[in-house]
């Protein structure tokens, strides 16, 4: 089977920047406060009104497409990562192939949050494995800012995330040894609650029972009710003590899953890009995985936490560096909502 490679990345973040002092003046929290827990600085938030996330996701797709010498109209397939569509639904895939002026070729929406863009670019290197597709375009984009609350109730939730996009073109690899050379996928659903979105939903409180965060355990039944969103049920709600202390497990653990299913050691990295949740949390990894600075990229302090998009961001931002050359290892990691974890290994 032959493998697949990323033949052409971008990415898109809005102009519109917000530090962490801008965000002190809606709600109790102070820079210090933020950086000490996350080592974010600042994250960009879209234009309200003129950007959505298909928007963004278009703009990274372009220059992917060109970096990969082809045009919209010879992209195979859509695979589009995000856990904020611009509708509930239909996806933003079909959006993106509407607006690109494509041919009616498939678009699959993935809903796995922080591990969407890993999760979509396993699907995309299976189909090139494959034969069936020969140019796949993989999406990750986010619009955090349109649902989030900047009150203090929220900081917990709201200093973290950012808008933008990023993505990838995949084609067949014609070098020996180059391109993704595994994935490795988990989830485990047993702690869903502790990192979600509860509503809009119809699970009439079928899983929130005694959950953490659920607002009022009585009003469950309907889609979303106006008491439900004056108690702020549709907001997301995160544990995250619990959630850091999972992730420092599964992060380091899916790494090496993929370092010994090539024979290859985390001395081998030439550098991993860890989704972009929290500073801390990447600095823990790299320390447990004896990882010099030089093999860890990571840009959550100028972008914050966006989800889908922060692998494929901080992927374009590396390579656009100079960090990332022809035959390099380069590592991929993920973990999120779910919880949804993976892995990536790749050469360059």
């Amino acid at each position: 089977m032959q493998r697949s490679k990323i033949a052409g990345i971008g990415y898109y973040v809005p102009d519109h920047v917000y530090t962490n002092n801008d965000l002190a003046r809606f709600m109790d929290t102070d820079d210090a406060w933020i950086q000490e827990r996350t080592g974010i600085k600042e994250r960009r938030f879209a234009d309200r009104m003129g950007e959505t996330t298909t928007t963004m996701g278009i703009e990274a797709a372009k220059i992917a497409i060109g970096r990969a010498g082809i045009t919209p109209q010879d992209v195979d397939f859509i695979i589009f990562a995000t856990l904020s569509p611009d509708y509930y639904f239909p996806g933003c895939g079909v959006l993106l192939q509407r607006e690109m002026k494509m041919r009616e070729i498939g678009a699959l929406d993935i809903r796995n949050q922080c591990s969407g863009f890993v999760y979509a670019l396993s699907v995309a290197d299976q189909f090139i494995r494959t034969g069936m597709y020969k140019n796949v375009l993989v999406v990750g984009s986010e619009k955090h800012s349109f649902a989030m609350d900047f009150e203090t109730r929220s900081r917990n939730v709201s200093v973290i995330f950012g808008d933008g996009a990023g993505a990838v073109v995949l084609q067949p690899a014609m070098e020996e040894g180059q391109g993704i050379l595994s994935t490795h996928l988990h989830s485990d659903g047993a702690e869903a609650e502790l990192l979600a979105m509860y509503y809009p939903g119809s699970h009439a409180n079928k899983w929130l029972e005694g959950k953490p965060g659920f607002p009022n355990q009585e009003l469950g039944g309907l889609f979303l009710t106006p008491e439900q969103l004056e108690q702020g049920a549709a907001l997301p709600y995160m544990d995250g003590p619990a959630v850091f202390k999972k992730a420092v497990v599964k992060f380091p653990e899916v790494i090496k899953e993929a370092l010994s299913a090539n024979d290859l050691s985390p001395a081998d990295i030439d550098l991993l890009v860890p989704h972009q949740a929290n500073l801390r949390i990447s600095q823990y990894v790299q320390q447990l995985l004896g990882l010099r600075d030089a093999q860890v990229f990571n840009n959550i302090q100028k972008y914050g936490n966006t989800t889908a998009a922060s692998v494929p961001i901080a992927l374009c931002e590396a390579w656009e560096a100079g960090l990332i050359n022809d035959g390099d290892l380069v590592c991929l990691a993920a973990f999120g909502s779910g919880f949804t974890w993976g892995s990536a290994l790749i050469r360059w």
